[in-house]
């Protein structure tokens, strides 16, 4: 290759470098993150009445999320009671319980709640928030099986230290709200890894309210862990040929929360936004 051609080369070489290092200094260095499919509503602060908490809605036709506080949205929490939809499931497909019906007999311990001092069906249990009930339930199914089936799902952090009977209250096992979501979603279509009539069985007695409107089903859920207290209410509401799910939380350290006041909160919520009367 003669000098001349070697010089024209370096030229265009040189050219477009220039028109590469040029054109980057004129790219934006910054640009507003933008998620497809979220909407953040930071106006529903005024429902949560002072409490510390999040809220997160999945549209399911339009394939929309809602958030308040989407950062706690992320984050891990015990999951209480609302593990009770896990424990329903694990007990009928393992057979330690053949149905909704099944009766386990209360041992006369006296409650604090007036409602848990009589014999429980695994319905009744469920809509009564009964920890002995289900902790009687965790105790026949197993430690080793309950392990099984969270690490099948992929639950939460997956971790069921603590109490053998105890540990979605006392324990190590956390779940967050998006989490919580999902896993509504995935009972809703019937692909978490239990049989249908399982979950169809657990579908059912999560079932709250029926109306010419809408349906709604959920689970409460109350606990505190080193001196923070978390409260939940998660559920669906199935209206207009459409599934909303929905999931809300509220505690932190200082606070003492209850379900009853979270899913007052998250009703009031949905009502608000339209999917409740």
């Amino acid at each position: 290759m003669n000098t001349q051609i070697r010089f024209w080369i370096s030229l265009i070489l040189a050219g477009t470098l220039l028109a590469g290092c040029a054109k980057a200094s004129f790219t934006p260095t910054s640009q507003p993150t933008i998620t497809p499919g979220v909407e953040l509503k930071p106006e529903l602060e005024s429902y949560f009445r002072g409490f510390t908490g999040a809220f997160v809605l999945y549209n399911r036709n339009d394939k929309q999320y809602l958030r308040y506080n989407p950062d706690r949205c992320a984050e891990r929490f015990l999951p209480a009671s609302t593990y009770k939809i896990i424990n329903s499931l694990i007990g009928l497909e393992t057979g330690v319980i053949p149905d909704e019906n099944y009766v386990i007999e209360w041992d006369g311990t006296a409650y604090d709640t007036p409602a848990w001092n009589q014999d429980h069906s695994l319905k009744t249990a469920i809509q009564n928030s009964v920890v002995w009930y289900y902790q009687e339930l965790a105790r026949r199914v197993g430690i080793e099986k309950e392990q099984y089936y969270i690490d099948l799902m992929g639950y939460g952090n997956q971790d069921i230290s603590g109490p053998a009977d105890l540990f979605w209250l006392a324990g190590g096992l956390r779940i967050s709200a998006d989490e919580q979501i999902e896993l509504l979603q995935r009972l809703y279509q019937d692909e978490l890894p239990f049989s249908e009539r399982s979950m169809s069985i657990v579908k059912e007695i999560l079932l709250l309210e029926t109306t010419d409107a809408y349906q709604l089903s959920g689970k409460t859920g109350s606990g505190e862990v080193d001196g923070v207290s978390i409260s939940w209410f998660i559920g669906y509401v199935e209206k207009n040929d459409n599934v909303y799910f929905f999931a809300m939380n509220i505690g932190s350290a200082g606070e003492k929360t209850t379900g009853v006041e979270a899913k007052q909160i998250a009703l009031d919520i949905l009502q608000g936004l339209g999917l409740l009367p």
